[in-house]
């Protein structure tokens, strides 16, 4: 089906499609009504279902093609005097532009935790789907200025040490361990910055 159809077919239902999935928040009142809702709709939804609950809404989201799961919940939840809705179903992705996309995939993979998306050799996603995907855009031409973002990425503090590992092996290299355990500056092979950052040595 065309983009275009998927969204027709489930429009009016509440969902929308964004980035190869169909997308739709349930409010609810509280993180229980939300665990109600969540156990309510994998009892009659599709294996393919992902949720994620918050005090304030169930996110449901499914591949694109999945528009008859799409009525079956949005019919479970209104059930519940409950309803489908947009809200809050965009998707993030994080791009890195690169010379060499071989030779920094590997340093964002390890520093994010991250895994090859299927089907897409030049993007990374998170393992547990809650973290947004990083892509690889290809450049034809160097920027010698400093790029001027860089991600930081947070992590229990007994898991830094492994992560650095990994992103050093990975090809990174470490530009700065001034304020660790703050903080510890990481960049790719193309000078694109990363830092792992813990709680500690900051009181």
């Amino acid at each position: 089906m065309k983009r275009s159809e998927i969204q027709d077919a489930v429009g009016d239902l509440g969902w929308r499609y964004v980035l190869g999935t169909i997308r739709a928040t349930v409010p609810v009142g509280s993180i229980g009504q939300a665990a109600e809702v969540a156990a309510r709709c994998a009892a009659a939804g599709d294996a393919r279902l992902q949720l994620q609950l918050t005090k304030d809404h169930v996110l449901l989201t499914l591949p694109a093609e999945a528009i008859e799961s799409a009525r079956r919940l949005t019919a479970t939840v209104r059930e519940e005097g409950l309803a489908t809705g947009p809200g809050g179903t965009q998707l993030v992705e994080l791009a890195i532009d690169a010379l060499d996309i071989p030779a920094v995939k590997p340093f964002w993979r390890a520093i994010f935790a991250y895994e090859d998306e299927q089907g897409y050799p030049n993007a990374v996603v998170d393992p547990l789907g809650v973290g947004p995907a990083v892509w690889f855009q290809q450049m034809d031409a160097p920027r010698p200025q400093r790029n001027r973002i860089h991600f930081d990425i947070s992590v229990p503090h007994d898991e830094a040490p492994a992560r650095i590992e990994a992103a050093l092996a990975a090809g990174g290299t470490l530009v700065s361990a001034d304020r660790a355990p703050a903080f510890w500056v990481l960049a790719d092979a193309e000078g694109n910055e990363a830092c792992i950052t813990t709680w500690q040595g900051r009181d």
